[in-house]
C-alpha cells in the first residue's frame, strides 16, 4: 500500500495559480512552533492538539496530524504563523493551506462519523499576536469527494511511480559494467563503495586520477539500488565541469534504462527572464505556473533525462519556469546531480526533502577535497560597514534608530581594538543584541511594506540576519573578526566558520551511506576532522594503475620560491624549463603561487627564450579566454603555459596524451602567512593538536598534487614533473606526495 502525507498530497493534488517567491520575512521553525502553541493555549478544555490521523483511500494511505481540534464545536483548525499585512499571505499558499485543512476536516468526519463539520484556517501574525480567522461549514460528502478526486489523482501518479521504480531496480540489479573489463583499480574502489553502501556506512576514497573514479563509484550504487533498498542517489559536485563528468557516467550507466536523472543548476544560469521577478505580475512562466505543472511534471517524468537542456526544453513547451521544474522534479527522479550546496549547506533543499520525506539517500561527494573550503564559506559571513549607510538612507524611522544602534555598538567594539585585523573566541554581547534588534525592525518593516524589500535596504537585512543566525550557534568552531581602517574606522564584521564538522555531521547522520572521492583526500585524518565524518567511516586508498617509469619527478634543492627569494629564484628556474624544452619539445604547464610571480617568471622566460611559445593565465579570465587558454594543448604542440597553482588550470582540465608532456611547479602551494591563517593554525593546534600541517602543509600539498596529476592521465601517457622548491626535498613533504612516484633530487646546473 502506497503512504502519503497530508502534506505530500496536498503539495501534489491541490496546489494552484501563479508561482510567486517575493521575498516576506517568513517565520523560523522556532516561531512557526511557539505560535502553533500560543493559539492552541488559548483554546477551551475541549480542545485537542496535534490529532493523529489516518484514512484509506483507493489502496492510498494518508496521514497526518490535524493541529486543532474541538470535538464539542465540530471545529477543526490549520495555523499557519505570518508578518505584517495579512493580504500579503500568498494565494496559492493560501489555496493550499485550504486544502490541507479540508483533508483533515475530511478525516475527521470519517473518524467520527460525522455529517459536518466546521473547517478554520487561522492566521497567527507573531508581531502582534492576533488572530485572523477564515472558516466554512462543510458537508462530509463534499469533503469526502474532494478528498477522493485528490487521491485519485495521486494514486493514479504512484501507480506509475511504483511501476517505474520496480522497473528500474530490476534493470539496476542487472546492470553491467560499461566497459566491460574494470581498469586497473576501479575494480576496488567499486566493490568497497557497494559494501559500505551495503552496510550502512560512508566511505573515504584516495584515487589516482585517470582511472574513472565517477563511473567506479556510481556504478555500484545504481547496481545496489534495490538490495540497500536506496531510493535516490545525490551526485554532488564542487564545480559546474563536475556535473557533466557525471553526468557522462550516467549516460553510459542509465540512458537508455529506467532511469531518472536529473541536473540541477542554479537559479541564475537557469532563469529564461532575466531581470523578471519570479512572480505572477512581473514572469510570465510564473503566471498560473502550478495550473500547467502536473502536464510539465508528467512529460518531465516520461523524458527521464533531465539534464539541464531537456528541462528547457520540456519547460518552454508548457510555459513555466525551467528552474522550478526542476525543483518539483527532485521528488520524481532517482539521481540528482548538483551543487554541494544542495545538500551541505544550511537551507539545503535535498537534505531538508530527504529528512521530510524520509528518502534513503546515497551521497556521492565529488571531488571531495573541496568539501572543506566550500563547507567552511556556507557557515561563514561578513558584512561591510557601507551596507548601514545604504540602508540607513532608504529606512523608515523606526529601523533608523534600530541601525544606529547597530553603528554605535560597531564602532565600540572597533575603537577598542588597537590594530586593524582582530579575531575573538566570544562575541560581544552588546553588538549582537543591537544586529538581532535590528533584524527585527528590519521584519516588522518588510512585512507592513508594499512593494517589498528591494536594494540596499533588502541586502543589509540578508547581510544583518545572516550574522544573527550564525551568532546563534557560535562555538569554538567560529571565530569573531573585525576589521579596521588603518585609521581605525569600522570596515567588515564577519563570523568565520573554522571547522564545518559540526554542521556536515547531521549531513552524512542523514544518508543511508555518503562516499567522497578524489585523487587528492589524505591524510585521512585532516577530512574526518574537519568534515565530521562518522567514526566508523571506511579509509580506502586505492592503488595507482600508472607506473613509475611513466613520470620522472624532479625535486629542485637549489631554488626557493618563498617570498624574500623570488626575485632570485627566476634565473634558475627559466633555466630548468628551457632545458626541458629542449629537451622534449611538447606542451607543458608551469604552476606559480600567485599572478605577480607568474607575471614576473613570464616576463623573464620570454625575454631570455623568445623562441619558445608561450600564454598564460590572467586574473578574473572570462570563460571563453578559458576555454581558448586550454585549446592551445593541442596534440602534437608545444609550447609553455604558465598558470596559478591551485586555479582553474591546476585541477579538473584533461590534457591525455602529447596534449601535455610535463609541469613545473614553483610552489608549495602554502596558504599566505597572515593573521587570518595564524588564526586558524592557533585553532587547529588547540583542537587537533596539527596547527601547521592543518592550516598550511595538507592544503598547500594538495594543490601541488592535483596541478601535477595533470600530465600522466591514462596508462599509456609519459611526462616530467619538476618541483621546483628545495623544500620538496624534506622528508614531511616527500611522505605526502604519491606513492607511485620516484622523486630524484636534481642538481643544480
Amino acid at each position: 500500500m502506497t503512504r502519503v502525507s497530508v502534506k505530500s498530497l496536498c503539495a501534489f493534488a491541490a496546489k494552484a495559480g501563479d508561482l510567486d517567491i517575493r521575498f516576506v520575512p517568513a517565520p523560523t521553525a522556532h516561531e512557526g512552533q511557539a505560535g502553533h502553541s500560543l493559539v492552541q493555549s488559548r483554546r477551551g478544555p475541549g480542545y485537542e492538539r496535534e490529532v493523529a490521523l489516518e484514512t484509506v483511500v483507493d489502496g492510498l494511505q494518508v496521514r497526518g496530524r490535524a493541529d486543532g481540534y474541538d470535538a464539542g464545536q465540530r471545529r477543526v483548525e490549520e495555523i499557519k504563523t505570518f508578518r505584517g499585512d495579512f493580504a500579503r499571505v500568498k494565494g496559492n499558499h493560501r489555496a493550499l493551506h485550504w486544502a490541507q485543512a479540508r483533508t483533515y476536516a475530511a478525516m475527521l468526519c470519517e473518524r467520527d462519523a460525522l455529517t459536518s463539520i466546521t473547517v478554520a484556517l487561522v492566521y497567527l501574525d507573531l508581531a502582534s499576536g492576533e488572530e485572523t480567522v477564515l472558516q466554512e461549514h462543510c458537508e462530509a460528502t463534499a469533503l469526502q469527494a474532494v478528498l477522493q478526486a485528490m487521491c485519485e489523482a495521486y494514486a493514479r501518479w504512484a501507480q506509475q511511480e511504483e511501476a517505474h521504480r520496480a522497473q528500474r531496480d530490476a534493470q539496476m540489479a542487472q546492470l553491467a559494467f560499461p566497459h566491460g573489463d574494470f581498469r586497473a583499480g576501479q575494480h576496488k574502489l567499486s566493490r568497497d563503495v557497494y559494501l559500505a553502501a551495503a552496510r550502512r556506512r560512508c566511505l573515504i576514497a584516495q584515487a589516482p586520477t585517470g582511472i574513472g573514479k565517477t563511473l567506479a563509484t556510481t556504478y555500484p550504487l545504481l547496481r545496489g539500488l534495490a538490495a540497500h533498498g536506496t531510493d535516490k542517489v545525490f551526485f554532488l559536485t564542487a564545480k559546474t565541469p563536475g556535473r557533466q563528468v557525471a553526468l557522462d557516467a550516467l549516460r553510459q550507466l542509465g540512458e537508455d534504462r529506467a532511469l531518472r536523472v536529473l541536473e540541477l543548476s542554479a537559479r541564475e544560469s537557469a532563469c529564461e527572464r532575466p531581470g523578471a521577478a519570479c512572480h505572477g505580475d512581473s514572469c510570465p512562466l510564473a503566471k498560473g505556473f502550478y495550473d500547467r505543472l502536473p502536464a510539465a511534471r508528467a512529460e518531465a517524468a516520461e523524458a527521464r533525462w533531465l539534464d539541464r537542456e531537456a528541462l528547457r526544453r520540456i519547460a518552454a513547451g508548457h510555459g513555466v519556469c525551467p528552474y522550478f521544474l526542476g525543483q518539483e522534479m527532485v521528488r520524481w527522479s532517482d539521481v540528482v546531480v548538483g551543487d554541494y550546496n544542495y545538500y551541505f549547506d544550511g537551507s539545503a533543499m535535498l537534505h531538508a526533502l530527504a529528512r521530510d520525506e524520509e528518502w534513503q539517500v546515497a551521497v556521492l561527494v565529488d571531488e571531495a577535497h573541496n568539501l572543506v573550503d566550500r563547507a567552511r564559506a556556507m557557515y561563514s559571513t561578513t558584512l561591510a560597514f557601507t551596507l548601514l549607510d545604504g540602508g540607513e538612507t532608504v529606512a523608515p524611522a523606526f529601523v533608523q534608530a534600530a541601525l544606529r544602534r547597530v553603528r554605535r555598538e560597531w564602532r565600540q567594539v572597533s575603537r577598542a581594538q588597537a590594530v586593524p585585523y582582530a579575531a575573538a573566541t566570544d562575541l560581544p554581547e552588546p553588538l549582537v543584541r543591537s544586529l538581532a534588534d535590528a533584524v527585527a525592525a528590519l521584519s516588522e518593516h518588510a512585512a507592513q511594506s508594499s512593494p517589498e524589500l528591494t536594494g540596499p535596504l533588502q541586502e543589509l537585512f540578508f547581510g544583518l540576519l545572516a550574522l544573527v543566525r550564525l551568532a546563534d550557534v557560535f562555538g569554538p568552531h567560529s571565530v569573531f573578526e573585525v576589521t579596521n581602517t588603518p585609521e581605525g574606522e569600522p570596515l567588515t564584521l564577519a563570523i568565520r566558520n573554522l571547522v564545518p564538522a559540526g554542521f556536515l555531521r547531521p549531513r552524512f547522520a542523514g544518508a543511508s551511506t555518503a562516499v567522497l572521492f578524489s585523487g587528492t583526500i589524505a591524510p585521512f585524518g585532516y577530512y574526518r576532522d574537519l568534515l565530521g565524518l562518522p567514526e566508523d567511516t571506511v579509509e580506502l586508498e586505492v592503488d595507482s594503475p600508472f607506473r613509475a617509469e611513466q613520470l620522472r619527478v624532479e625535486v629542485a634543492r637549489d631554488v626557493s620560491t618563498r617570498l624574500r627569494d623570488r626575485p632570485r629564484s627566476l634565473p634558475r628556474i627559466t633555466a630548468v624549463m628551457a632545458r626541458q624544452f629542449a629537451q622534449r619539445p611538447g606542451n607543458y604547464i608551469a604552476f606559480f603561487s600567485s599572478f605577480a610571480y607568474l607575471d614576473m617568471a613570464f616576463e623573464a622566460f620570454a625575454r631570455q627564450h623568445p623562441g619558445v611559445p608561450v600564454w598564460r593565465q590572467s586574473s578574473g579570465m572570462p570563460e571563453r579566454e578559458r576555454t581558448a587558454f586550454v585549446a592551445r594543448f593541442a596534440p602534437g604542440g608545444q609550447g609553455i603555459a604558465f598558470a596559478v597553482l591551485g586555479g582553474a588550470f591546476a585541477e579538473g582540465v584533461d590534457l591525455p596524451g602529447d596534449r601535455l608532456v610535463g609541469a613545473f611547479v614553483a610552489s608549495l602551494g602554502l596558504p599566505q602567512h597572515d593573521e587570518a591563517n595564524e588564526v586558524l593554525r592557533e585553532r587547529m593546534e588547540a583542537m587537533f593538536g596539527q596547527g601547521y600541517a592543518y592550516t598550511y602543509l595538507y592544503p598547500g600539498l594538495r594543490k601541488v598534487v592535483q596541478a601535477a596529476g595533470r600530465v600522466v592521465r591514462t596508462e599509456q601517457d609519459t611526462g616530467v614533473v619538476h618541483l621546483l622548491d628545495d623544500r620538496f626535498a624534506q622528508p614531511e613533504v616527500l611522505a605526502l606526495l604519491p606513492r607511485w612516484w620516484t622523486v630524484s633530487m636534481a642538481s643544480g646546473r
